[in-house]
């Protein structure tokens, strides 16, 4: 009988040891489960991505040479001094080659019989390339006077000067004309001169802001240009 008895108590015990052994493994796993929430890190959203409209870059990419119709003057900037007309266009690829393939060559030789000189003296002012402006002065009358260094470009309120003068002619340093005699110069400016926007050309007690009447021309005529080169291309498309 004192044997069934503590056999009994035995067996009572076992199974309250392995009740609380399991009431201690539960309260680890809770304990272990929340740690790991805690110390996990946060997933992270998405953020959003703020829509960004394309650059329009119809000014700055450069058109295909040869397709263009546009005359020089319809491209220049006139000054009317006293006894001098004076004639301004820069020579931005992206402008020039909106000009008729005759009209482009000529302007282009200009550029690239100066070409070394032009690096040199950008070189020499930390320019990368520099803005270049074609400058002519036209005489009106018998000994002329004119100032090649009285000009200013201003642009967004801020005023260009020409760094540098490269004459295209060799009368050019008299400043002296007679009637119908041209004397032309290539102008080196600073880079900002940008002149895909308005602009004041001041030469003397004169200035003119018809650059954006211009640049609305060469506008149009880039994209006829994009439209013809892309015609031809069409065409010789097999």
């Amino acid at each position: 009988m004192a044997r069934r008895d503590d056999a009994t108590a035995r067996r009572a015990v076992e199974r309250m040891s392995r009740r609380v052994l399991l009431v201690v493994l539960a309260t680890a796993t809770l304990h272990t489960s929340i740690g790991c929430a805690q110390n996990a890190s946060p997933v992270p959203r998405p953020s959003a991505v703020p829509a960004t409209s394309a650059p329009d870059t119809s000014a700055t990419e450069l058109i295909p040479a040869g397709f263009g119709q546009l005359r020089q003057d319809d491209i220049a900037l006139k000054l009317q001094l006293p006894d001098v007309m004076v004639s301004l266009m820069p020579m931005n690829e992206n402008v020039i080659r909106t000009l008729s393939p005759d009209s482009y060559r000529a302007l282009r030789d200009q550029l690239d019989s100066r070409k070394a000189t032009l690096a040199r003296l950008a070189s020499q002012h930390g320019l990368q390339r520099g803005s270049v402006w074609y400058v002519s002065f036209f005489g009106l009358a018998p000994d002329a006077h004119f100032s090649p260094l009285d000009l200013t470009i201003t642009v967004a309120g801020r005023e260009f000067r020409p760094l540098e003068v490269v004459p295209l002619s060799s009368g050019f340093g008299n400043q002296r004309l007679q009637p119908r005699e041209r004397q032309a110069a290539l102008y080196l400016f600073e880079d900002a001169l940008e002149v895909n926007q308005p602009l004041t050309v001041i030469l003397g007690t004169q200035q003119t802001a018809g650059w954006s009447a211009i640049l609305r021309e060469i506008e149009a005529q880039r994209m006829l240009v994009r439209a013809r080169a892309r015609a031809q291309q069409s065409l010789q498309t097999p």
